[in-house]
Order: structure tokens, then sequence, then C-alpha cells
């Protein structure tokens, strides 16, 4: 056994062995079988749609004096709940916004988010005594802004089909889910996902430090639902230190949810944690469950998704027939596609809706099927981006090596 303490030590000497999820579990693939000598803290990482996700605001809507206080408020037309402090007659409003709330169809609080933290610039009206007034800010004009995660991370998700004929609206879905198991869509990083790698929370627990979208953040503790088998967590992290890329809107069809990004520390003390980090996508139980109820048709592993298949969206601008208004561009969940077949990276979590829609086959990427029933459904949608969530792992890794990030 080792003692955080002597892993602190060795850190502060440039001694630790530090690896990200992705390079320790590329170890173990290759036939090595590492051993307590052998690594010091891995860094664990996942990025897509998670719901639960909430930002506590604070910004000056009106001159001190103007009103007494706000009884509504929206931001960018997302609408927010004042409060819980009223700042009564200072023309400040302390406010919260979820991010599954919606100013439209195609426009959400995980959007609003990111033009946050982009600093764009948002238009902020309130209501007070029956009397409207506005303000254009921009993020860092904010008096605070702090985004609240209840639930993220979670340590497995499952995959959905549609086994009815009809085809069903729903937030796993970029598009209506087609019927009689046409297609199945998936959620989850695998054998990268923090929780996967310490199941217990016996690092990931209430008062660690991890990255929140980029930004060191706090755990609070466990998140809503969370439960022995599902476990998930609840985080905390200012918003104007966090990476845009790591968060936003991604457009289902029943509308709009938000991306976030959680990376997280385990120090490697004893065989237990060992064998926890050692986990590999093959052995990570993947329920494949129906749209409708949720009941288990079948299930797979985590290999099917993430092993001999391509992480990152193929592109090739040659093939684009130009064909007037793009629908790979109108229906992209995170508006990176471009016209002319170009992709913005930073918005792209290579969910795989723009090969379903693009016509000229711009977008190209290797995925396997899940076997449900001895029938082989294809993939058509993953709302986790692998890569990003390896990102974000390389990212924790180099602050614990360079001393700026402290996870003990």
């Amino acid at each position: 056994m080792k003692t955080t303490a002597e892993i602190k030590a060795k850190l502060d000497k440039g001694e630790a062995k530090v690896y990200t999820a992705a390079e320790f579990k590329k170890l173990i693939r290759e036939g090595k079988k590492p051993t307590l000598d052998d690594v010091d803290i891995v860094t664990c990482g996942t990025c897509g749609i998670m719901s639960g996700a909430m930002a506590v605001i604070s910004l000056q809507v009106a001159k001190p004096g103007t009103f007494r206080r706000a009884d509504t408020i929206s931001l960018n037309g997302v609408p927010a709940y004042p409060g819980p402090s009223p700042n009564e007659g200072l023309g400040i409003v302390d406010l919260v916004v979820y991010g599954t709330t919606h100013a439209s169809d195609e426009y959400g609080g995980g959007h609003l988010f990111r033009d946050i933290i982009e600093e764009k610039e948002i238009e902020v009206i309130a209501q007070a005594d029956g009397k409207s007034y506005s303000n254009i800010l921009y993020g860092d004009e904010f008096l605070s802004s702090r985004m609240i995660a209840t639930r993220c991370a979670y340590k497995n998700y499952s995959c959905f089909v549609n086994k009815s004929p009809e085809d069903v609206n729903t937030i796993f879905s970029a598009l209506p889910l087609r019927g009689n198991l046409t297609e199945a869509t998936v959620s989850g990083c695998g054998e990268i996902n923090p929780l996967q790698n310490d199941p217990d929370m016996r690092f990931l627990k209430s008062g660690a430090n991890i990255l929140l979208n980029g930004a060191e953040g706090i755990i609070m503790g466990p998140g809503t639902r969370s439960t022995p088998e599902k476990p998930n967590l609840s985080a905390f992290a200012d918003m104007m230190e966090m990476s845009a890329e790591y968060t936003g809107g991604f457009v289902t069809s029943a509308g709009p949810e938000c991306i976030m990004s959680v990376a997280g520390a385990i120090p490697v003390t004893d065989e237990k944690i060992l064998s926890d980090v050692s986990i590999l996508d093959e052995n990570i139980p993947l329920p494949i469950v129906d749209i409708k109820d949720r009941s288990p048709v079948a299930y797979g592993t985590n290999a099917d998704i993430w092993q001999g298949t391509d992480h990152r969206i193929n592109v090739n601008p040659m093939n684009c027939i130009f064909c007037g208004e793009c629908p790979a561009l109108a229906k992209c969940p995170t508006r990176a596609i471009m016209p002319g077949g170009g992709v913005i990276l930073s918005r792209c979590v290579s969910c795989g809706n723009c090969i379903r829609t693009c016509p000229g086959e711009v977008y190209s990427m290797k995925t396997k099927p899940v076997n449900v029933g001895g029938r082989e459904v294809p993939v058509t949608l993953r709302q986790s981006d692998r890569t990003r969530g390896d990102k974000i792992s390389v990212e924790l890794k180099e602050k614990i090596i360079d001393g700026t990030f402290f996870f003990l």
C-alpha cells in the first residue's frame, strides 16, 4: 500500500508516475501488468450530454433605484428564475438558469452557458412592477457566474433502441429515433470515465477537486439519482474559468440539452484501486434498452462502441455536392458544420449525425453495430465525446505534474 501523502511527496519531487486513463489502459492492452510501483495517479475524463446543469448568476440589469426587485428575467431569451436574494432597489438580479431551459427549439441553457463563457453579447430582459428593463452584457461583466452540475459523470449509461413501429422524439437522439430496431444511440465514455475507475467514490468524494468544463471545481457529493450501481457526481466551478469547447448546447429531437465535461484524478494507493483503474471497455456492461420504458432488451459491452471504431469524424470536403441548404448543417446538434464540408472542431463532438444527414458522403466514421437478439443494429448517434474526455484527462495530468492542480 501507499498513502496519498507519499504520492504527494513524489509529486513534489517530480517523481510521481502519472497516466491518463487512456495511456494506462493502453499499457494493459499491450500485455503489461502494472503494479503499485508502476503507477501513482490515473486521470480520467468524460464529455457528453449531462442534463443536470444549472448556473447561478448575479448581474446588473439597471441603475440602482430603477426597480425594487425583478419578477421575471431572461438571458438571450432563455427563461431564468430571480432569486434567491432579491437585491432590493440595487438594479441587480441574482438568478438561476437551467441547462435544459429553452428559448427556442434550437437554443437553450447549454448554448447560453457557452456564449457566456465565450464572452459573447448577452441580452438581459427583466420584468419588474409591470415594466420591462433590458441591458446588454458580456460574460466578463457579470458580477458572478457559477455552474452547478447536479448530476454528471454517470458511471455507466445505456444504449437506446426503439422497438415500436413509430419514430420517437427523445433527448437520446438528434433526429426522431426510428422504430423497428432500425438504429441505436449511445451515451458514456466507457473505460476513461472517472467513476468507472473509482466506482466506490473513495477519492471522487465530497470536497475533492476536479475539472468541470476545464475549470477547477469541487465535488459536492453524489449527484441526484445516484445509486451504488449507477453513481454520479454533483460539482460546481466558476464559469469564467471554463473552456467553451468542453460545454455548450446539443439539440435533440426533443429540444436542446447541455454538454458538460468532467475530469478527476485517482491516486493508486492499494491493490483494490489498481484493479479498479485497470478496467477495460470489454468488461463494462452496455445495457441496451427500449426508449419507451427503459426496459433492457439486450446487453453488450462498451467495447462495442469504443474498440475498433473511430473516435472522431472523418471529413472529405471533396465529396460535397453543394446541395443548396446544407442538411448536415441544418441538423448538426452542436452547430459544428460549415457550408462546403467544413467542421468547427471546437464544437464537433463526433456524434455522427452528419453521416446520416449528408447526401454527399462528406462525413464518415467507423462504428460497430450492437446485437439485439441476433440482429445487428447500427449505432447512428453517440452523445458522448471520447476524444474530448481524453483531452480533459490530459489537461488534468499536465496540471497535476506542473503543480497547478492540487487534488490531495
